[in-house]
């Protein structure tokens, strides 16, 4: 074969390659998820008098129900739970709600100060929650609206001799204005805030007492 034709049959090759390459791909195509996030509602607290002395809380570990911990919105119909399809938070669930906690106290007027690990000063409590149950049900069938439960078992130890201070559970339960993932995750939205804003109540109360 004669080094023109060679390159001639070399240069038609590269073309058909690079023809492909175009409309095959190795990889199948797949839907990307939606990302959602809540906590965007603020949570709900009562007007507070003017602090006349702050209460640092420190915010130990805690737990958080492991099915729903990392992005996926779970479902649970009866006995059978599975995971939203196409859906996700932007972020785990269990920094998603720290952060809205935080954000809660930061706003809040009483004389509450939530302490994070790191953070300099004192704390004159510490307080331990565990996310129990943050997830969606469907109560009344598979095509009807569901509910968002939201519950937290909050308890409080005082610094200074690691005795118990008080115990609480703090629940939500929000029906979702549709079966869609919207309104969804609009109810996740309203759910963690009243539980927050029932945190934020609850602390106030036995901080002072």
């Amino acid at each position: 074969m004669s080094r023109p034709t060679a390159l001639l049959r070399l240069a038609a090759l590269g073309a058909c390659a690079l023809m492909l390459t175009g409309c095959i791909s190795l990889f199948p195509k797949t839907k990307p998820a939606q990302l959602y996030r809540f906590g965007q509602t603020p949570a709900e607290t009562e007007a507070a008098a003017p602090a006349t002395g702050t209460v640092a809380v420190f915010r130990a570990g805690g737990t958080f129900q492991n099915e729903t911990a990392g992005d996926r919105l779970l479902a649970i119909t009866g006995g059978e739970a599975q995971y939203i399809a196409e859906s996700r938070w932007v972020a785990p669930a269990s920094v998603l709600f720290d952060q809205a906690v935080l954000a809660a106290f930061d706003a809040a007027p009483g004389r509450v100060r939530l302490l994070s690990r790191g953070e300099a000063g004192r704390a004159d409590y510490v307080l331990r929650l565990d996310v129990r149950n943050f997830e969606t049900r469907y109560e009344n069938g598979a095509e009807a609206a569901p509910t968002v439960v939201v519950r937290v078992r909050a308890s409080l130890t005082r610094s200074r001799d690691r005795s118990l201070a008080g115990e609480e559970i703090l629940e939500a339960r929000v029906p979702a204005s549709g079966n869609r993932v919207g309104a969804i995750v609009s109810a996740y939205d309203r759910a963690t805030g009243d539980v927050i804003g029932q945190l934020v109540r609850w602390l106030e109360t036995r901080a002072a007492a």
